[in-house]
Order: structure tokens, then sequence, then C-alpha cells
């Protein structure tokens, strides 16, 4: 029999309680909680959340990187790169949602949570593979997306939306080959036509 869920302002008080001064920052958006950690005390956390009375998180349902450079029409002025995760609690009948920063953006790292949830593996894959996120203690860290040869990160905003190469099969040599991109550059600009009493309008 599943739990009649905690109202969300409860649950934040709750999960602010089990982690204490780990906690950098925690709050409530449409209804939900989110709690903003360090990259030091992440792994803690975790761990935390998914043992602690009152938590019980037991399934890690989601985890993707987001890369901060820009966001929205802002300029991001803190961490580029964070790791969201989105934990469940199937007995409690709750969810939270849980940030932590890279703290090196040229090269950056969070601990791995996969010994945790194994569901883990694969999202930390992904998150490697599109943003260059680096995953301590993961045991398989290698793309899962993109081809071996892939060069960058294709979710990084600095990305080219034309990537950097690209590949054919090439029938002489009987194998699939990799050449700088050839295509050009371009912008291209709607051409907008205005007509009077358009769909019906006046």
């Amino acid at each position: 029999m599943t739990s009649v869920a905690i109202r969300p302002e409860k649950l934040k008080d709750l999960i602010a309680a089990a982690l204490g001064a780990k906690v950098r920052h925690i709050s409530v958006a449409l209804d939900e909680v989110t709690v903003v950690v360090a990259a030091a005390d992440y792994l803690d956390v975790m761990r935390t959340l998914r043992d602690a009375e009152g938590c019980r998180f037991e399934q890690l349902v989601d985890l993707c990187g987001v890369d901060y450079s820009s966001y929205g029409d802002q300029v991001n002025e803190g961490a580029r790169y964070c790791v969201v995760s989105h934990l469940l609690s199937v007995s409690l009948n709750q969810r939270v949602r849980v940030k932590v920063f890279c703290p090196d953006d040229d090269f950056p790292v969070v601990p791995s949570v996969s010994d945790l949830w194994n569901s883990a593996n694969w999202y930390e894959r992904e998150a490697f593979d599109l943003f260059g996120i680096v995953f301590d203690g993961h045991n398989d860290l290698r793309r899962i997306l993109t081809d071996y040869g892939f060069i960058g990160h294709p979710f990084r905003k600095d990305f080219p939306l034309s990537g950097h190469v690209e590949m054919r099969y090439d029938t002489e040599q009987r194998r699939v080959v990799y050449e700088p991109v050839s295509i050009e550059p371009r912008e291209i600009t709607p051409r907008i036509i205005r007509e009077d009493k358009y769909g019906g309008l006046h």
C-alpha cells in the first residue's frame, strides 16, 4: 500500500534536518524540493538520502549534466557544470532533486553514485559523453551515445552546431572514414510575408 506523500515544505525540513551542514541551499518550487550540495559532500549526502529514516530514496530515476555557461538570457558567474539527480522514495511516496556543481570548469569531476544505485551507471556515462563530466569511482566510464572516435562533448554550449568531423562509408576502402566537416556555416533568415486579412484576421 502506497503511503500518502507529505507536503513539500515538510519534506524540505525533513531533508534539511537529515543533511545538516552539508546543505548549501534547499528550496521548494512548483511543489518540488531541490537541494544543492558541495561536490566534497555529494557522496555522503546521496548515501544519507538513500538510507536515512524519513528519506529512504531507494531509486535514482534520472541523472543528467547541465552546462550553465549561459542560462536563459544571462551569463552565469558561478561554476559552469552541474550534475542534477532525481530521487524517488517508493516506500514513502516522495521525490527530491539534488544538484551538485563541479568545482573545476576545466576538468569537471564529481563522485560517482553508481555503487549506491545501479541505474546511475548509464546516466553517468551519458553525462560524461555529452558534457565531459568525469564521475570519480565509476567502474566503466566511457562514451555511450557518440562513436568511439568522437571528438568533444556535443551538449557543451560552446560545441559547434556542425561538429568537428563527419563520417561516411568509403566503398573503396570498405570502411567508415572520418573527415573534417565540409558544411560551410551559414545563417538562414526566414522570409516573412505579411498579408492583409491573413487567416481571416483584420
